[in-house]
C-alpha cells in the first residue's frame, strides 16, 4: 500500500540543488508542494520546473515551498537549472532532491515498474505544516501537470482549515463552499452567523 492522505509524510536527509536538506526541518510550519520528474534535460520536466519557478510568489503568498525530484546528481541539477532559467524565462531558486540512488523515489512510491524500473512518474504530494500527506495526484511521464489545479488545491485546504468548510465542485476561490456533515446545525449558527441555503439536510451551502 502507497502513502495515503492523512498520512505523515516520510522525512529523509538528501542533497539538493541548493545543499543538504532535512525535509520536516526544510518544510518547517509551511505548506509543501513535493513534485518528482523522470530525469534531467527532458522536455515536459523542463517546462514544469520553468512554470514552478515562474510561479514562486503564488507559492510563497500561500506559505508553500516547492520542493522538486529528480533521479540525478545535484551537479546535473545546477546543469539543467541553467537551462531551465534560459528556456523558460524563469529564475529558479527552489530545491531539486538529488536522488541517483532513487531512495526518496522509492520512499515515496515515485517509481512505477511499468512505466519505468529507474524513473518516477509525476508525482504531487501537497504536505501540511504537520507534515501531514493532504492530496496525493500522479501524472503519466508524457502528460504535464495542471498548476492551475494545485494552487487552487492548495487554496481549498487552506480555507478548509481555517473556516471549517468544504469546497464544491469546480470551486474557485471567492466561490459558495459547503458545511460539512460533521458540523451540526447548531454548531453551524456560531461558525455562520451569516446564514446558509439549506438544498438538502446534507447539503448547505453558503458564503463567505
Amino acid at each position: 500500500m502507497g502513502l495515503r492522505i492523512g498520512d505523515t509524510a516520510p522525512d529523509f536527509t538528501t542533497e539538493t540543488s541548493t545543499g543538504p536538506i532535512s525535509f520536516h526541518d526544510w518544510i518547517g510550519n509551511g505548506w509543501a508542494y513535493f513534485f518528482s520528474h523522470p530525469a534531467d534535460f527532458t522536455p515536459v520536466c523542463t517546462t514544469e520546473m520553468g512554470r514552478t519557478a515562474n510561479l514562486s510568489a503564488e507559492f510563497a503568498a500561500r506559505n508553500c515551498k516547492p520542493l522538486g525530484l529528480s533521479t540525478d546528481t545535484a551537479a546535473a541539477h545546477l546543469k539543467w537549472i541553467a537551462d531551465i532559467n534560459d528556456t523558460q524565462s524563469a529564475d529558479l531558486q527552489f530545491p531539486i532532491v538529488a536522488d541517483p540512488d532513487h531512495k526518496v523515489a522509492q520512499l515515496y512510491g515515485m517509481i512505477h515498474p511499468s512505466e519505468s524500473v529507474t524513473a518516477p512518474v509525476r508525482s504531487v504530494f501537497i504536505i501540511d505544516p504537520n507534515k501531514k500527506i493532504r492530496l496525493t495526484m500522479t501524472y503519466p511521464m508524457n502528460v504535464g501537470r495542471n498548476f492551475t489545479e494545485i494552487l487552487r488545491v492548495i487554496d481549498a485546504l487552506q480555507l478548509a482549515d481555517a473556516k471549517s468548510v468544504a469546497t464544491p465542485a469546480d470551486w474557485q476561490p471567492g466561490g459558495d463552499v459547503i458545511i460539512p456533515p460533521s458540523v451540526d446545525n447548531e454548531k453551524a449558527k456560531g461558525l455562520f452567523p451569516q446564514g446558509w441555503d439549506e438544498i438538502r439536510p446534507y447539503l448547505r451551502v453558503l458564503k463567505l
